[in-house]
C-alpha cells in the first residue's frame, strides 16, 4: 500500500505571499486543515488550521471585528507557516507515512516527488480510508479475533474451516502486539455465512485456537470472550 495509491492529488496550496485571509478562505472552501505553501513552485512551508486559530489568538486580543479583518488581510502566510515541514514521497508505505504523523503528532503531510513537486497530500482521513478498505469493514459480515500458537499453518487452520461452512473471507490480519511469546492475535472477517451454521463453526473454530470476540455486523451481535 503505497502512499501514491492513497494520497489525494487535488492538492491546494498557496503562495508564501498569500495573506492569512485567504489561507482561511481556502481551508473553509475545501474542508481542508492543512495547505502546503509555496515558493516559485518548490514547498517551503505549511500552515495549518492551528497555525491560523493560533495567529489570530496573539494578534487579536486588543482589536476590535473591523481591525482583525483588516489584519488577517494583510499578514502574510510565510509570517505564520511552519517552515522546512516534514514531507514524505509517494514511494513510501502508507504505515510509514502513518508512523511519520503519529510520531510528530501532526495531522498531514505534503507528497513531494523525486524532482520536489508537491504531487499530494496524506492525511488521517486518507490513513482511516486505508484502514477500512484493509480491514473489509464495508462488507459488514463477521469478524472473530483468536489468540494462536506462532507456527507456520495456525492461520490457515482457522480460515479453512470459514471456506468449509461457506463464509467468504474479507480479510486476514495479525498482529503481535500484547501477547504471550509464542503468540499472536489473528482477525479475520469473513460474510457469506448462513447464520444457522454459525455454532457448528465456532465449535470447529474453537478446536484450532483460543476466540477473543466476535463481531456480527448484520445481526448487530457482539461476544467478548476473553
Amino acid at each position: 500500500m503505497l502512499v501514491r495509491n492513497w494520497m489525494s492529488r487535488n492538492v491546494v496550496t498557496i503562495d508564501e505571499d498569500g495573506s492569512m485571509q485567504e489561507a482561511m478562505e481556502l481551508m473553509k472552501r475545501h474542508n481542508i486543515r492543512m495547505l502546503p505553501v509555496l515558493k516559485n513552485g518548490a514547498l517551503v512551508g505549511v500552515v495549518t488550521d492551528r497555525d491560523l486559530k493560533r495567529a489570530q489568538a496573539s494578534d487579536a486580543t486588543t482589536l476590535d471585528v473591523h481591525e482583525l479583518l483588516y489584519l488577517i488581510s494583510k499578514i502574510q502566510v510565510k509570517r505564520i507557516m511552519s517552515k522546512n515541514p516534514i514531507h514524505v514521497p509517494p514511494e513510501l508505505t502508507v504505515e510509514e507515512a502513518a508512523e511519520v504523523l503519529l510520531r510528530h503528532k501532526i495531522s498531514g503531510l505534503p507528497v513531494v516527488d523525486e524532482s520536489g513537486r508537491v504531487v499530494g497530500t496524506i492525511t488521517q482521513t486518507d490513513i482511516f480510508r486505508v484502514l477500512i478498505a484493509l480491514t473489509g469493514v464495508g462488507k459488514r459480515g463477521i469478524q472473530i479475533a483468536f489468540l494462536v500458537d506462532d507456527r507456520p499453518g495456525s492461520i490457515k487452520a482457522l480460515a479453512d474451516p470459514i471456506r468449509e461452512h461457506g463464509g467468504r473471507m474479507v480479510s486476514i490480519l495479525s498482529s503481535y502486539e500484547g501477547v504471550p511469546e509464542g503468540k499472536r492475535k489473528v482477525y479475520i472477517r469473513f460474510y457469506g455465512l448462513d447464520r444457522s451454521r454459525l455454532p457448528a463453526l465456532l465449535e470447529a473454530l474453537r478446536r484450532e485456537a483460543k476466540p477473543l470476540y466476535l463481531v456480527d455486523h448484520r445481526e448487530n451481535r457482539r461476544e467478548i470472550y476473553a
